[in-house]
């Protein structure tokens, strides 16, 4: 019982990650529900035979007043998996404006991305089509669980529909 099963609330809202042995135990009381599971794995009993879960949903919504992630030059690094956003360099990062401050641009999830010294100096005070330099992905505000994507070496391919991926 080595794999991590995402649980998501009764929205289907991703709420967080946890093992095999609790998503079974949130199983048999009923609180939870299987979405889906990893079809070549069984967990196995003297006489019985279960599914092996992958997703749960919670039977009852959960409320959880805050779980927005801070904006900060690290996880912002984190979201951009370390690599500059306009060659993919991973080397010498900094943080770029995508629309400049001088232009009305502000400190956001959607307008900040990281950059390499040479980028940013080259794309310096112009948007990225004014300066030729389209981004590889495009910035948006990441949910607290994608973070875990990095504690986990990735995610499976039954959590990405629920993970907005």
């Amino acid at each position: 019982m080595d794999a991590n099963v995402l649980v998501l609330n009764k929205d289907y809202q991703p709420l967080s990650v946890c093992s095999v042995h609790r998503s079974i135990k949130l199983l048999f009381l009923d609180k939870a529900e299987m979405l889906h599971d990893y079809p070549d794995k069984k967990l196995r009993t003297v006489t019985e035979e279960y599914s092996y879960p992958s997703v749960i949903r919670l039977r009852r919504y959960i409320n959880i007043p805050y779980n927005k992630i801070v904006l900060t030059r690290h996880n912002i690094l984190k979201r951009d998996a370390n690599t500059c956003q306009y060659c993919g360099s991973s080397r010498n990062l900094t943080i770029d404006h995508v629309l400049p401050r001088s232009r009305g641009g502000g400190d956001s999830w959607e307008n900040l991305v990281a950059a390499c010294d040479s980028c940013n100096v080259n794309k310096g005070n112009r948007t990225p089509e004014e300066a030729n330099m389209p981004l590889k992905r495009k910035p948006y505000r990441p949910i607290h669980i994608t973070f875990l994507q990095s504690l986990l070496g990735g995610v499976s391919e039954d959590w990405k529909p629920y993970l907005y991926m």
